[in-house]
């Protein structure tokens, strides 16, 4: 068996043991193709990414995403934590206070911005392939409410109604009235496989206005039963594609928009992602989702 070298981290905080976990093989050739989803599920980690030399030598590398349930096109704390830990072990070189790479992803290339303090990267910021895209209509009120265990009066209407939404991985935004409701939600998977298994659109991000940390201005938690990740502690491709949500709904029609979202915090690993949207007379024409990141271990593997 040859044995491949891999590091942990923890994406989306500053301190150890919050975030979410990622595990990062920073050179993955020579693992047989039917081993990366054992190996992922070995780590049972959210994601796990695998390494490889880019197809376009101007880009930095290219990088494959992998949740227990199977490989994803396009994943936010998977891309944020892969750069920091190539940037933090000299696998990529940082070039000052800024660096910016492109990593290559199934969704396309996706650029990434890595800011750095006395030569360590302390930020990473992503933006996105895809700008947001509205999807199909989803279910009702009522029937989301049923397999979010909630009663329908706790989850927004009107304009603040449920939307299907998409950055590359596709996402069901559910508006709630308040981080009370954010907390006592929880996936009643009989209602879940009712509704939503083998929909266009299965995962489900809950979200209300506010936070427990000062400046925080939503509170989130994300379901993902059908990619065998039952709550990720926090999640970049949905906040990117939130982004999408949310700035269809604010009245300033120009400029950047910036939002802080907090995610975790139910699970034991508070998290904070840092959200931008460019918009241009109310139509979308950038996203940006950052965080900190912090390394963790490190080790090898036997993989056969």
């Amino acid at each position: 068996m040859t044995r491949f070298r891999y590091l942990t981290a923890d994406v989306f905080t500053s301190v150890p043991f919050g975030g979410n976990q990622l595990a990062v093989f920073p050179d993955a050739r020579g693992i047989p193709e039917h081993r990366l989803l054992d190996v992922t599920r070995e780590f049972n980690y959210s994601e796990t990414t695998f390494v490889f030399p880019p197809d376009d030598a101007k880009h930095a590398r290219r990088v494959r995403i992998f949740t227990p349930g199977g490989e994803v096109a396009f994943a936010g704390h998977p891309t944020v934590g892969t750069a920091h830990v190539l940037a933090d072990t000299g696998e990529i070189a940082l070039t000052g206070d800024t660096t910016r790479i492109v990593l290559e992803e199934k969704v396309g290339p996706i650029p990434v911005t890595i800011r750095a303090q006395a030569g360590r990267p302390v930020f990473a910021q992503l933006s996105v392939a895809k700008l947001p895209e509205l999807l199909s209509p989803p279910p009702s009120r009522d029937a989301l409410a049923r397999v979010l265990g909630l009663e329908v009066d706790d989850l927004l209407g009107g304009a603040w109604s449920p939307a299907s939404m998409s950055c590359g991985l596709p996402f069901l935004f559910v508006p709630l009235h308040d981080r009370g409701a954010v907390a006592r939600a929880h996936i009643r998977m009989e209602a879940w496989e009712a509704t939503l298994k083998g929909a266009p659109v299965s995962e489900i991000m809950i979200f209300a206005a506010g936070g427990e940390r000062p400046g925080t201005d939503y509170r989130a938690r994300m379901f993902a039963p059908g990619l065998s990740v039952p709550e990720d502690p926090a999640t970049g491709s949905a906040c990117a594609a939130l982004a999408g949500y949310l700035a269809t709904r604010d009245t300033r029609r120009d400029g950047t928009l910036r939002w802080t979202v907090e995610q975790g915090f139910e699970m034991g690993r508070p998290s904070m992602l840092e959200v931008e949207a460019d918009v241009s007379r109310g139509a979308v024409t950038g996203v940006r989702v950052g965080g900190a990141t912090v390394l963790l271990c490190e080790g090898t593997m036997a993989i056969s």
